[in-house]
């Protein structure tokens, strides 16, 4: 597939690496392409990188990826699947910059025609492109409204590595504020363990 990552940072620099070595067609988005071409992969602007993708990955700090969303336009996102991987914290990173809802809601409500699936959000860069480098199966978590769009992003996660026993669709998308909130334990977890790769693993009550 074509996919477009939104961000140049650590997360879509990975992602793209995973997604290319599945034999995925990717391009990094950027508002600044000319200043991005150190990255060793492909780099374009905003609007040409929306325009080339059939999915696009939101991969832009949170608190500033509705409103670059708007400069690309509605009509340009509509009818593609946005994965948001995205969490809005506060510059010190202490907050979470939307704590009565999520980011992967506001998006969806701001861009009604482009299915919005929240993933990936729970777990540093690594662990994104890499779930066998942890001790034992995790979880990913899905989060959307359309079912379709769900089943593709399952499908683009298992090209990453997580096999379908290890993805959890938990509803639609305001279910990804359970998602991005785990953003502060997240921090706290990092802390105690003086590391940032790791995740967690839904473990179900055992059969009677």
């Amino acid at each position: 597939m074509r996919i477009g990552l939104l961000g140049t940072g650590n997360v879509a620099r990975a992602l793209a690496q995973g997604w290319r070595a599945a034999g995925h067609d990717i391009l990094l988005g950027s508002r600044e392409p000319t200043g991005r071409t150190d990255l060793g992969l492909p780099v374009a602007d905003l609007g040409g990188t929306t325009a080339h993708a059939e999915v696009i990955v939101n991969a832009t700090p949170g608190n500033v990826s509705v409103e670059l969303l708007h400069s690309i336009g509605a009509s340009a996102l509509a009818g593609k699947v946005l994965v948001d991987v995205g969490v809005g914290l506060t510059d010190d990173y202490t907050e979470l910059s939307h704590p009565n809802s999520s980011l992967g809601e506001q998006i969806q409500e701001a861009f009604p025609l482009t299915p919005v699936v929240k993933t990936l959000c729970t777990m540093d860069s690594t662990a994104m492109i890499a779930p066998d480098s942890l001790e034992g199966p995790s979880t990913v978590f899905l989060s959307g409204d359309d079912a379709e769009a769900k089943l593709l992003t399952g499908r683009l996660l298992t090209d990453l590595g997580w096999p379908r026993s290890s993805q959890l669709d938990i509803g639609g998308i305001t279910t990804a504020r359970g998602q991005e909130h785990f953003a502060l334990l997240f921090m706290g977890i990092a802390g105690g363990l003086g590391a940032h790769t790791f995740n967690i693993k839904v473990v179900p009550r055992a059969a009677d």
